[in-house]
């Protein structure tokens, strides 16, 4: 068997008589893949066990030694975030509006009121000015979003939160965090793993971080997620651990391979949970993927570096393979155009699909969305206003051939030629 083959994924759409040359980002599934699966599923043992603790203490390897919970979605690990430090009514959390919505839903399932602010005008990541200006008093956390791979300025963060630790006014509905003496950092790195900051991990940089290993993330489990920290207000890791997995298991004090053992099925409900643990079959998929993950950021940075040398000016990707300090984690290729309008971008979008190519646009700034229009004017979000109107998402995926960023790369040059 040709080691880590991957199979072969044709997606035709029959109903627009189009034939998909080139998807958007299909996910990697190789045979090793597969086989990790089966011999979950002829284990007899599928849901939460050993591939689960086995995949996080190698997910924590990845992130320089952070102590890692492997759960059902990133969405999951921001919101038990949030729910650890007792945020709810009455505090703030700031973050980007240039985000998916998960971001900005697990602030108001929890009550507290999301405050979104603006990215920077040279990039796709929070405008650390905007950050600043936005604390108050009410501010309990930052929401900090690595959009594409690429890390927020972490350091600059931190300065800002230490700069306003003389109004922060406490997390008093926290179970764990009673001494907590600053605003929280947490990452949104949904697109981030293996992307490096000043020469450390993603998943190393917040107080916390979720990750997403959703079908079309660089490293899929089919959906999940996981979540690093490391000991944090005078709380070790451990304790922040099993505070996490209470909350995955609806507050049980015992999971199911636990109360397999022997005469251990009694267990305690501690306080009302969710459910959102990652059982055996999907961490099995993430090991598999996770042994070849270096070749997998390799090969994404090989195919971005492409894009960037082939595209003729002013088509242009971030210059996020130059950056000595960061490192992405190339997640998306993010390309901006020559266009005049949200119009003339979108008509890119369908010639590119009448041509068979599958695009994207990452992300429609969130006050835009009808869920979210209470939170901000387009006046309020100007550069990421005007991101949202250039800026579209290129294919970009593991299994990429040449030739099929090469049709991508020719056709977006000859359809933007032909617009201007």
């Amino acid at each position: 068997m040709q080691k880590h083959s991957p199979i072969n994924v044709s997606i035709d759409l029959k109903e627009q008589h189009v034939m998909t040359k080139v998807p958007f980002s299909p996910p990697e599934i190789t045979e090793e893949d597969i086989l990790a699966v089966s011999d979950v599923l002829r284990s007899g043992w599928i849901t939460t066990g050993a591939q689960a603790k086995q995949f996080e203490r190698e997910l924590s390897d990845w992130m320089s030694g952070a102590r890692v919970a492997v759960l059902n979605s990133a969405t999951a690990g921001m919101e038990i975030t949030l729910r650890l430090l007792g945020i709810g009514a009455g505090d703030e959390v700031i973050t980007s509006v240039y985000t998916y919505a998960a971001t900005v839903n697990v602030i108001r399932h929890v009550g507290a009121t999301p405050i979104l602010v603006d990215i920077a005008h040279d990039g796709y990541n929070l405008d650390i000015t905007a950050v600043d200006r936005a604390i108050t008093p009410k501010t309990k956390a930052i929401i900090a979003v690595d959009i594409g791979g690429y890390p927020c300025d972490y350091d600059a963060l931190y300065r800002v939160i230490e700069a306003h630790r003389a109004s922060f006014s406490g997390l008093p509905k926290s179970r764990l965090f009673n001494h907590a003496d600053r605003i929280t950092l947490i990452a949104d790195a949904a697109h981030s793993l293996g992307a490096q900051y000043y020469g450390r991990k993603s998943g190393s940089l917040a107080d916390f971080s979720a990750f997403s290993f959703h079908a079309v993330k660089n490293l899929t489990t089919a959906e999940g997620g996981a979540l690093s920290f490391h000991s944090l207000f005078g709380v070790d890791a451990e304790t922040i651990y099993r505070e996490v997995m209470l909350w995955s298991l609806h507050g049980q004090n015992k999971d199911a391979l636990a109360k397999a053992q022997g005469n251990g099925w009694e267990y305690d409900i501690l306080f009302s949970g969710y459910k959102c643990n990652m059982p055996d079959i999907m961490a099995a998929l993430g090991r598999s993927q996770l042994g070849r993950y270096a070749q997998t950021l390799s090969r994404r940075k090989t195919l971005y570096q492409s894009y960037r040398q082939m595209l003729p000016s002013p088509i242009s990707l971030p210059a996020w393979d130059e950056a000595d300090e960061y490192q992405s984690s190339y997640h998306l290729a993010l390309v901006c155009l020559p266009i005049k309008d949200i119009q003339e971008r979108n008509r890119i979008i369908t010639q590119m699909a009448e041509a068979g190519i599958v695009c994207n646009v990452h992300f429609k700034p969130l006050h835009l969305m009808t869920a979210f229009n209470d939170l901000g004017r387009d006046n309020d979000f100007l550069q990421a206003m005007q991101r949202y109107q250039q800026v579209m998402s290129l294919p970009l995926f593991n299994t990429m051939s040449e030739e099929q960023l090469s049709y991508v790369g020719e056709n977006l040059a000859q359809i933007v030629k032909n617009l201007r």
